[in-house]
């Protein structure tokens, strides 16, 4: 009962002191449950697109001589297995089509696949029809385009050991997951990939049974497996569940079948996705929750002075500690349960806005496991930073010193220490022992269930900030103690001829200026570097993007022949194509190394496709491709393979290339003349880079397998007319770079910032705007009674304006200052050290310059907001203000 009249008293004596609060609890409440809902959704998401993303789950290797019965049924029993189809595979010498009249075209090697019935409608991801027919002899998009072929046509087809067959084609299909269908299975993890083959027919499974019988030469026989869709919404702990259920089924298999398991590889990639997840909420996240903690400590702060003398007035009529500091946690639990309410309301509409949806996770349980820690979160600070204090007083002062004014008191601590300057010197020595030595923040090496964390390096942005903190708050009261001269000058255009009594009692009040300068720093510094960091995201996900496509729009096929002769002119003759370049991709080996072969025009590729300084070793790639350019047999290589091969500017590279005449690899030589990071359609590992002439002469086909595209209308649009230009028949596939960015940053790749970044900075406008204004206005109430009491004097309006603008100019610049220094440095620091969310990583911060300005305004309003209304406050009668202090 004493509780809830001590409660209704404050809420209409104090109403400001219990709103302040509630608000400031309200605020770390809603950011963790927003980003915490954020997060645990964002797992779930990676592991369902991870799932979905896979056509086939497991592709099981029956072993020569193994019961194929025998096995379909252990396959069959396995746990969580839906269906398991039999596929048959078959070395093929080679396929053939046309006529001496029409001209016969040959091709190399291939495959060919026997599907049972229902194949493509089990795994739909696995065939995409063209034309023709869906089931039947189909043959790959890029054979038909090497033989000529069409629906109707005749193919032969050689058998090793065996007589040529024929078929008649009844349709043609893509394979968009041939790297998969035609994997290595049971290759050592890391191994080089093994290149899909160029030509690939698909018979129906009697038929292959026919003509390919299950002891003959070249043929092996796979169970595509299915699995149900049942697994944890953490990629990490589904990882793990697919990887054990893969080797139990190898165990059962006994021997008679290997598991390659293709959706355990891509949970992998999903796992330190999520470890990326977790590490932005916590460079993102805590920091803005421990502002909104620190604006609620000032908060309560601001009224202890208060609470002391009621407290001793309480004591006088006979109230014990134990009561003051239950009616403490009253007012704290009061305090903690709306903003814990208005916080929760606040992210339920802040995720329907930003993420479409007002749950806060992906199951029932995570919702209220993040409902239950953000309850914690706001109720917790509010005990600490009300109830702390109250039992802090009641144990140690008596009546009279809690009603006394407590004068300069020593330096802190950690100033003593100078545990700033320790802070930052050792976050310094970490960032830069990190940078050195290349580490990796999360290591998840490949089939291996653990990640590791580097938690050491983790340490450079929590050291720095707080130490930044800390330094602004000593350098702050320097500046007010020891630069009052300084004081004086600055404030004179404001103050007047009361700059000297201004500067005198911004001195006497450096802790409390202080306090709020550095509040106001962190709250600056925290929106700048989640600004910063949120724009670089973006922009490197453009860039990613653009790497990805190569341009605008990109015309692609992988077979030796390359595309269809004159389509680079074709292309160029479209509307809205403002430039192409022909670019080859072939394949080469370096030693045993399979690696992806690019032959450029260095002379004008980068006017179709920019080329970026980060692209290249030196830093410069006008340089390198004009040495490229000057170098007839010159080659660029990634900087793993200088590192694996031992190389130097100069050497001599021997690489094996296909010959167009006989289709077998040769050795070329090329001069090794510099290091490429990053090229535009090239795998992120290794690759190479060479001159498309000489590549063309040492081969003997001038053949070009890439068309980079620059538009000057919407690339979807002309990406549409090349695919009616060129036709299904050509074997080209047709990306532009709108399509590709949208999947870049929906898909595994690191986090989707979208929503977050949305969320992020209105968090953190609204923080900066809460911060300024509230902090300035409550340490204009604190001297409210001073104020008072110089009006009582005499004092007007005017002077006392003096004091007021140039406190709060002072807190408003310096704080900012100190903020915008702080938060670039956390910026480049956070970038640097999650440089695994960047792909490619960027050279510099992207500067949202519209954003911060609004940031600015924001404070610049928040300010004159709260100065105007502690103006206008101490124009109420004297007497009133006096007796409510």
């Amino acid at each position: 009962m004493l509780g809830l009249s001590w409660i209704t008293g404050l809420l209409r004596r104090r109403p400001g002191r219990l709103i302040g609060l509630a608000l400031a609890v309200a605020m770390a409440v809603l950011l963790s449950a927003s980003l915490g809902a954020f997060f645990a959704a964002s797992r779930a998401r990676m592991t369902s697109d991870a799932v979905a993303s896979v056509p086939i789950d497991w592709q099981v290797r029956l072993t020569p001589g193994a019961d194929v019965a025998k096995a379909i049924d252990t396959v069959a029993l396995a746990d969580g297995v839906v269906r398991a189809l039999r596929v048959g595979y078959a070395d093929a010498t080679g396929f053939r089509s046309g006529t001496a009249a029409t001209g016969v075209q040959t091709t190399g090697s291939g495959v060919v696949l026997g599907l049972p019935p229902g194949y493509a409608s089990a795994f739909p991801g696995e065939i995409r029809p063209l034309v023709g027919a869906r089931d039947g002899v189909l043959l790959a998009q890029q054979t038909a385009a090497n033989l000529g072929a069409t629906v109707g046509s005749t193919v032969s087809i050689g058998r090793p050991g065996q007589p040529r067959t024929s078929a008649t084609v009844d349709g043609v299909v893509d394979l968009p997951a041939a790297d998969s269908l035609f994997q290595s299975i049971g290759a050592a993890p890391g191994s080089a990939p093994t290149a899909p083959p160029d030509n690939v027919a698909l018979l129906p499974a009697s038929m292959f049974a026919q003509l390919f019988p299950a002891d003959a030469p070249g043929v092996t026989t796979q169970l595509h497996v299915e699995l149900a869709q049942t697994l944890a919404s953490d990629p990490g702990a589904a990882f793990v569940d697919v990887t054990g259920r893969a080797r139990n089924l190898e165990s059962a298999l006994s021997g008679a079948g290997l598991v390659g398991d293709n959706l355990a590889a891509r949970l992998d990639a999903a796992r330190s996705d999520a470890v990326y997840a977790q590490l932005l909420f916590l460079f993102l996240g805590v920091p803005g929750v421990i502002v909104a903690a620190l604006l609620a400590a000032v908060v309560a702060a601001a009224g202890r002075e208060r609470r002391r003398r009621e407290q001793a007035l309480l004591r006088v009529r006979g109230a014990s500690g134990r009561v003051l500091v239950r009616l403490a946690a009253t007012e704290a639990l009061a305090v903690g349960v709306a903003g814990v309410l208005l916080g929760i309301g606040g992210a339920a509409l802040v995720g329907r806005l930003a993420f479409g949806t007002a749950r806060f996770g992906g199951t029932t349980a995570q919702a209220v496991t993040w409902l239950a820690v953000s309850a914690i979160v706001g109720v917790g600070l509010a005990m600490f930073t009300i109830v702390g204090p109250a039992i802090s007083d009641a144990r140690a002062l008596t009546v009279s010193a809690a009603r006394a004014e407590i004068g300069r008191g020593r330096r802190p601590l950690w100033a003593r220490l100078y545990l700033d300057v320790v802070l930052l010197g050792v976050g310094a020595l970490v960032y830069g022992q990190a940078v050195r030595s290349g580490y990796q923040v999360v290591l998840a090496p490949e089939g291996v269930p653990t990640i590791s964390i580097s938690t050491f390096t983790l340490l450079a942005p929590a050291l720095l900030w707080i130490g930044a903190a800390l330094l602004a708050w000593r350098l702050c009261s320097l500046l007010l103690g020891r630069g009052r001269s300084l004081l004086e000058r600055v404030a004179r255009p404001v103050a007047g001829g009361l700059s000297g009594v201004v500067s005198a009692s911004m001195s006497r009040q450096r802790r409390l200026l202080s306090r709020a300068t550095v509040l106001m720093a962190l709250t600056a510094s925290f929106a700048l570097a989640v600004a910063l960091f949120n724009t670089t995201y973006a922009t490197q996900a453009k860039v990613d993007a653009e790497l990805t496509n190569g341009a605008d729009v990109s015309v692609a096929t992988t077979t030796l022949q390359g595309l269809p002769s004159g389509a680079a002119d074709r292309v160029a003759a479209l509307p809205g194509v403002a430039s192409v370049a022909a670019m080859q991709h072939r394949f080469a080996y370096v030693g045993n190394d399979l690696q992806d072969l690019y032959g450029i025009d260095p002379s004008t590729i980068g006017a179709t496709t920019p080329m970026s300084n980060a692209f290249f070793g030196n830093g410069d790639a006008a340089a390198t491709l004009a040495t490229l350019g000057a170098r007839p047999d010159g080659v660029l290589v990634s900087e793993e393979t200088v590192h694996d091969f031992q190389l130097h500017e100069g050497d001599t590279v021997r690489l094996r290339l296909q010959s167009a005449s006989d289709g077998r690899y040769h050795d070329v030589p090329f001069v090794f003349v510099g290091v490429a990071r990053e090229f535009p359609t090239a795998p992120h590992d290794s690759f190479i880079v060479a001159n498309a002439d000489y590549v063309a002469r040492q081969t003997g086909t001038d053949s070009v397998q890439t068309l980079l595209v620059r538009t000057d209308v919407s690339p979807p649009g002309v990406a549409e007319r090349i695919r009616a230009q060129l036709g299904p028949a050509s074997g080209a596939t047709v990306q532009d770079i709108q399509t590709q960015q949208r999947v870049t940053l929906s898909s595994l790749t690191a986090v989707d910032l979208h929503g977050l970044t949305r969320l992020e900075l209105l968090y953190a406008l609204v923080m900066a705007a809460a911060c300024s204004g509230l902090v300035l206005a409550i340490g204009i109430g604190e001297r409210r009674r001073s104020y008072a009491i110089a009006t009582a004097l005499g004092a007007r309006t005017r002077q006392l304006s003096s004091f007021v603008w140039t406190e709060a100019a002072f807190v408003t610049i310096v704080g900012v200052v100190f903020g915008a220094l702080t938060g670039w440095g956390i910026a480049q620091v956070l970038v640097k050290i999650l440089t695994g969310v960047f792909d490619p990583p960027p050279g510099s911060l992207s500067v949202p310059w519209a954003y911060l300005a609004a940031v600015l305004a924001s404070i610049a309003a928040a300010v004159t907001v709260a100065g105007s209304g502690a103006l206008r406050s101490v124009r109420r009668p004297q007497p009133q203000i006096l007796r409510d202090l």
